[in-house]
């Protein structure tokens, strides 16, 4: 039971390393409580990998054990090729098709984002051949859940320390083996020759120096994954906007006594905060800030600079769901800057012009400083 449960992890652990789990789990963790994307991730895989392992068990009613075996082989051997796959420039916008609350939202995104993934279809083999399926379950879903625990982990915390390259080379090597290992102790002796073995290996290697190229290509031209810019720009903002928003109150002796949430720049600071780390986001009719704190003395040009890299990002990608605390920290900035915020940021020519109608000067500056 034991032994089951752990290689059903491992498997799905190794499977979903610098996959595309890891990008859903990181962008739901920018704008929802990390406590409900891991709900949600479970939801999402237990009914998923439910069904495969339903699936996988019926399966074995009808045929021979031996034969599954050798097609588990096969099936292995093929997910480690499928991890090698180059996702080149593809982005997980699923999250951005659903609005049902957090843990619905994630969940939904998992189960539809892993339907005929080689996930699911491990989860089906290994369920094929399991005395205890419902330990296999277990682990899959413990899999899936651990891994996205960890995307978000280095979605805030490592930036773009991740080797996605290495993981990928490490996740088809497990696969390969556990593959290889099974077709040699389930074939027909009669197959297991040195010609057979040599055709079997030389194909293989073709097959992978062909799924190796693209990813190579890319380090050499220093691409980056879609995995890595999303990390190492969300990184790069939340530090450098939070180095600024600590400069931007002057300090008690000039603004009197702090506020805290109740000013707009302790406010911002929270939403920061909330970008940062793992926190509950807080609730948006506790935290109104005063309109007085609106004429306190504040830095202005750290104010500007804060608001610029603020745009350079959103501007990437103005609809994009996983900028929601985004959204809020640039309304902030720009209530600070000119008493009022641009509510929605449809489309960057239409932000243009409602900003440079509530203050041209400022505005031109910003967008200058934007191009150079």
């Amino acid at each position: 039971m034991i032994q089951e449960l752990l290689k059903a992890f491992i498997l799905i652990f190794i499977a979903e390393m610098g996959d595309k789990t890891q990008i859903l789990a990181m962008a739901f963790a920018t704008r929802y409580p990390v406590k409900k994307v891991l709900l949600g991730i479970f939801l999402g895989a237990f009914l998923n990998h439910g069904l495969a392992v339903l699936l996988g068990n019926y399966i074995s009613y009808f045929i021979p054990i031996n034969t599954i075996h050798i097609v588990a082989g096969f099936a292995f051997v093929g997910f480690s090729l499928w991890t090698l796959k180059s996702d080149g420039d593809k982005d997980t916008d699923e999250e951005q098709k659903f609005n049902f609350g957090p843990v619905i939202t994630v969940a939904l995104a998992f189960f539809i984002g892993e339907l005929g993934d080689k996930t699911q279809l491990t989860a089906i083999t290994l369920a094929i051949s399991a005395t205890y399926p419902l330990v296999i379950l277990g682990g899959t879903v413990l899999g899936m859940i651990v891994t996205g625990g960890i995307g978000i982990v280095i979605g805030k915390k490592l930036g773009d320390k991740t080797p996605d390259f290495v993981i990928k080379i490490m996740a088809a090597s497990v696969f390969m083996f556990f593959g290889i290992t099974k077709l040699y102790q389930t074939l027909p002796s009669e197959y297991l020759n040195l010609r057979n073995g040599s055709i079997f290996i030389g194909i293989l290697t073709i097959i992978v120096l062909t799924m190796l190229r693209p990813m190579i290509v890319r380090r050499q031209q220093g691409q980056e994954s879609v995995f890595r810019r999303k990390s190492r720009e969300l990184y790069n903002y939340y530090h450098q906007v939070e180095e600024n928003i600590d400069k931007i109150c002057l300090g008690l002796d000039t603004c009197g006594e702090c506020r805290g949430n109740n000013c707009i720049v302790g406010y911002t600071k929270t939403l920061i905060k909330n970008g940062l780390e793992e926190n509950e986001p807080f609730k948006q009719e506790i935290f109104i800030f005063r309109e007085e704190t609106l004429n306190k003395h504040y830095d202005k040009e750290k104010v500007l600079e804060s608001l610029r890299i603020t745009l350079v990002l959103l501007k990437k990608d103005l609809c994009s769901n996983e900028y929601d605390n985004i959204h809020e920290i640039r309304k902030k900035l720009e209530t600070i800057l000119f008493g009022r915020s641009v509510e929605h940021m449809d489309s960057w020519e239409e932000y243009k012009r409602c900003l440079i109608d509530i203050d041209e000067t400022i505005a031109i500056r910003i967008f200058e400083a934007m191009n150079h």
